[in-house]
Order: structure tokens, then C-alpha cells, then sequence
């Protein structure tokens, strides 16, 4: 064997011992990781959770206000157009011509019920989307709760109520 070959060899051999004297992690430091980050999971979980409802009976509200909008959109061209300052629907003016506009104008995908009164101003709109839903009842909404409701809402239910006190004519 030559000189050469001798220095090649421990050159190599010292480059196999430093790589064993390189240490990684071990399983048991793994572990306590793991645990560590299992922890911090269980203790933010709710929290987000938290802020999720807290999104959603917000973004319910808002597609109510939506509604509302619409709705009062719609009576208010209903009542324009009224004969004997009667609110109702006849064979042009429909519950299903009214419930189309008012999904149209609102651009929301859920299911609601109005009720107005008889001078074309809203007085009460149920609204249920994502398993939630609220009440607006004149001008103020209610709490935003987990819906009760079917899964398939039927109609818009639109019933004309004599004028209160606050509302004009």
C-alpha cells in the first residue's frame, strides 16, 4: 500500500467518526414537542372557535340587514303602486313575484319570512342561513341564534298588518 493510499483512507475514517459524533434529536426530545405543540393545539382550539361563531352571527345579521333592505325596496314599490290604500297582492302582484325580487335585490342565499305593514313598510323579517338565524322586528334585530328551523324553508310568508303608531301613512 502506498503513502497515498494510507492518508485516503484515515482522511475517510476521520470523516466517518465526526459524522457519529454529530448528534440529532432524540425520540425522546421529539416527544416533548410533540406534547408541547398537542397542548398549545388544545388550548387555541376554542378559542378560534369562539371567533368563528362570533364571524357567523355577524355575517347572519348582516345578510338580514340585506333582506330588509330589499324588502323595503320592493313594499315601497308595492305600495306605489296600490289601489284604495289597501296593501295587497293580487294577480300581478304575487307572494312569489315579491319573494324573487326581494332574493334578487338582497343577493343572499337564505331563507327568510316578512311581514309588512298595511302603509308598505317592513315590520318583521325572519332570517336563517348556516344553521343560524335573527329576527328584525321595526328597526331593531334580535339575538342571532343556532336556527330552529327545517331544512327546507317553503315561502316568504308576507301578511299585511294594520300601521303602528310610529309608522306614517
Amino acid at each position: 500500500m502506498s503513502l497515498l493510499n494510507l492518508l485516503e483512507e484515515f482522511v475517510m475514517f476521520e470523516k466517518i467518526r465526526k459524522m457519529k459524533n454529530k448528534k440529532g434529536f432524540t425520540l425522546v426530545e421529539l416527544i416533548v414537542v410533540l406534547v408541547i405543540l398537542a397542548i398549545l393545539a388544545a388550548l387555541l382550539i376554542p378559542a378560534l372557535t369562539g371567533y368563528i361563531d362570533k364571524a357567523n352571527k355577524e355575517k347572519i345579521v348582516s345578510e338580514c340587514r340585506m333582506v330588509v333592505m330589499a324588502a323595503q325596496t320592493e313594499a315601497s314599490e308595492l305600495y306605489g303602486k296600490m289601489n284604495g290604500g289597501v296593501l295587497a297582492f293580487d294577480n300581478t302582484n304575487t307572494v312569489a313575484k315579491y319573494d324573487a325580487a326581494v332574493t334578487s335585490l338582497s343577493e343572499t342565499k337564505g331563507d327568510f319570512k316578512i311581514e309588512l305593514y298595511n302603509n308598505g313598510s317592513v315590520h318583521t323579517v325572519q332570517y336563517w342561513n348556516s344553521g343560524w338565524t335573527v329576527t328584525y322586528t321595526d328597526g331593531a334585530y334580535g339575538e342571532t341564534t343556532k336556527a330552529a328551523t327545517p331544512d327546507k324553508h317553503a315561502d316568504t310568508t308576507i301578511s299585511a298588518k294594520p300601521s303602528n303608531s310610529g309608522k306614517g301613512n
